[in-house]
């Protein structure tokens, strides 16, 4: 029966139309920048190359197979070795070579090249997600895995990945770049080492620890592209994704006001004295986003790998130990510090959250000021 099944599959998939296929392709992309389309004509260029090579030595084989075999009398060749055969299999490999070698030996030395860029981004990676700092403009932002994806790949969620749109390539905080301008980015990591890739933008470059590499774009169309970590970085390796949207000099303009307004306005958020249901609302999203990655979205955690946090000691015990460890983290463990990543609103939103839901009620609650105060 099992047989029976992988058969027919077979046949379907064999006899389905094409456009089904649509999204499936062999080759890379021609992406959308400069560098892009150089790396992809030299990966042309050394593909053809290879074609005509095949073709001739399988070709040269099967006429061999064909036309001397044994069954039509012919006798071997009685010579052993031949100086012209030699110098002509060496000499042409070395020209083949060399000629590829060439250009590109150029394309990587225009890689590297990240003088004269007009923008500089610093990406950060983090357990399980992105941090970006702008800082000529005094942007800084986290970006994670998109509400929609995060909500389908939960535990018993009953939601179809296939429903969902850009499945574990959305995020909520795109970063974002001018069209036509050099871009340089800097890459480095919090924890471990992570590999930030997008494919469209010829862009692929590990994010390690204590070391910043670097690396140039020049976005020529505007639009959204997509990319993940590809480096096996932990648990959640695979909900990483990457959206680098690029926007005209106007649009970009307009966003970075708009995110210079949104870190003001997290300011004055840090300096006022909230209630405690605001805390309880704000502390609710960002522990989806920030914390249920490892403890679930139901506090119950992953039994041997991440510790519970519904009725635990941090949670329901002395309210200053929990937001020390929310803080600076716990060494020895895979509980990371959110110092750098949360503001102190922030903080304190999802201390009482995690105090007073998640099957808690211990009734506390912290404000900004006592976060400030921690640091």
């Amino acid at each position: 029966m099992k047989r029976k099944h992988i058969a027919g599959a077979l046949v379907a998939a064999l006899l389905s139309p094409l456009s089904a296929w649509a999204d499936w392709g062999m080759n890379m992309p021609r992406g959308v920048t400069e560098l892009s389309e150089e790396i992809y004509g030299l990966h042309m260029a050394a593909f053809w190359v290879c074609v005509v090579i095949g073709v001739v030595v399988f070709g040269a084989m099967f006429y061999s197979i064909l036309k001397h075999r044994k069954s039509l009398g012919v006798k071997p060749a009685t010579f052993h070795e031949s100086t012209t055969v030699e110098i002509i299999w060496t000499v042409i490999p070395v020209i083949i070579l060399v000629s590829l070698a060439i250009p590109a030996a150029q394309a990587l030395v225009k890689m590297e090249d990240s003088s004269n860029s007009e923008l500089t981004i610093q990406v950060t990676g983090h357990q399980w997600k992105w941090q970006y700092e702008y800082p000529e403009q005094g942007i800084k932002f986290m970006s994670v895995l998109g509400s929609k994806s995060r909500e389908a790949s939960a535990l018993g969620s009953g939601i179809a990945p296939g429903s969902v749109e850009h499945y574990l390539l959305e995020v909520d905080n795109p970063v974002v770049v001018p069209v036509g301008k050099k871009v340089r980015f800097l890459f480095t990591s919090n924890d471990v080492i992570h590999s930030w890739w997008v494919p469209d933008l010829a862009v692929k470059k590990d994010a390690i620890p204590g070391f910043i590499n670097d690396m140039w774009v020049k976005v020529e169309k505007p639009g959204t592209y997509r990319g993940q970590c590809t480096e096996l970085c932990g648990k959640d390796h695979g909900f990483m994704p990457i959206n680098v949207v690029a926007m005209d000099d106007a649009g970009f303009q307009a966003w970075v006001d708009e995110q210079k307004a949104a870190a003001a306005a997290a300011a004055d958020d840090s300096n006022r004295v909230w209630t405690q249901d605001e805390l309880m609302a704000k502390g609710e999203t960002i522990y989806k986003s920030t914390c249920a990655a490892c403890h679930q979205a139901s506090g119950a955690g992953i039994p041997g790998a991440f510790p519970a946090l519904t009725g635990s000691a941090i949670t329901t015990g002395d309210l200053k130990g929990h937001v020390d460890i929310v803080l600076h983290g716990k060494a020895g463990t895979a509980m990371q510090a959110f110092s750098s990543q949360l503001s102190d609103a922030d903080i304190a939103a999802v201390v009482t959250y995690e105090r007073n839901a998640l099957g808690n009620s211990v009734g506390d609650m912290a404000q900004p000021a006592d976060i400030k105060a921690m640091r």
